[in-house]
């Protein structure tokens, strides 16, 4: 299977994707694990910030998880391992999101209130800021592309998302499918722009599974 992106004019992962804090996330994780309990979750499984009023984060070690909007299932940002999860929004006081884990896992998890104590404990200011920066950028360059862009330039940029998923996520998801749950976008405007990409030779598609991404013009 081709998974590398062959476009010129861009080299297919986002901006915040490119600047993802790998080694502060890496300082975290060890320094955070041996006081989190850890656990292994299953693909679909649904994992919540709030365990009665407590607030719950999420160390992934292995996998990937999605951002879930509740009400519609939007997904807001999807994250592979290393990450941390449930520390960016620790003021909001109603659980409007949660994680959806998009295939097996192996986790841990402490409430958000030990989390902390730990940060500062260990000197680690510096690292969680570098993480929410990234997790903000993230979000926020998902919200300003639903809102701003056309619908090929929504589709474009979510086939590289998708390019960029792990092996295991490409196959078990059509690019339609994938595409339908990150945006606003119709299935018949997907399928229709998705199916000129194919005849043009720019995308590569195996019944409905993205294959390959030969060329994405900027305009189409």
């Amino acid at each position: 299977m081709n998974t590398k992106i062959t476009t010129g004019d861009n080299p297919g992962i986002s901006s915040a994707q490119a600047v993802k804090p790998v080694a502060d996330i890496d300082k975290i994780i060890e320094q955070i694990a041996p006081f989190a309990k850890s656990f292994h979750a299953s693909k679909g499984e649904i994992l919540r910030y709030y365990s009665g009023n407590k607030r719950t984060c999420y160390l992934l070690h292995e996998g990937s998880v999605t951002l879930n909007r509740r009400g519609d299932g939007m997904v807001l940002n999807s994250e592979q391992a290393r990450f941390i999860l449930g520390v960016s929004n620790q003021f909001s006081q109603s659980e409007n999101l949660y994680l959806r884990v998009n295939e097996n896992a192996q986790m841990s998890r402490l409430p958000l209130e030990r989390f902390n104590l730990l940060i500062e404990s260990f000197a680690m200011w510096e690292s969680l800021c570098k993480l929410l920066v990234y997790t903000a950028s993230r979000v926020y360059e998902h919200c300003t592309l639903i809102s701003q862009m056309s619908s090929y330039e929504i589709i474009r940029f979510q086939l590289q998302e998708l390019m960029n998923e792990s092996e295991r996520i490409r196959t078990s998801i059509t690019a339609a499918n994938y595409i339908k749950s990150r945006t606003y976008l119709s299935r018949s405007g997907i399928m229709r722009i998705l199916a000129e990409l194919r005849e043009a030779g720019y995308i590569e598609l195996n019944r409905g599974i993205l294959v390959a991404i030969n060329h994405l013009p900027l305009r189409y």
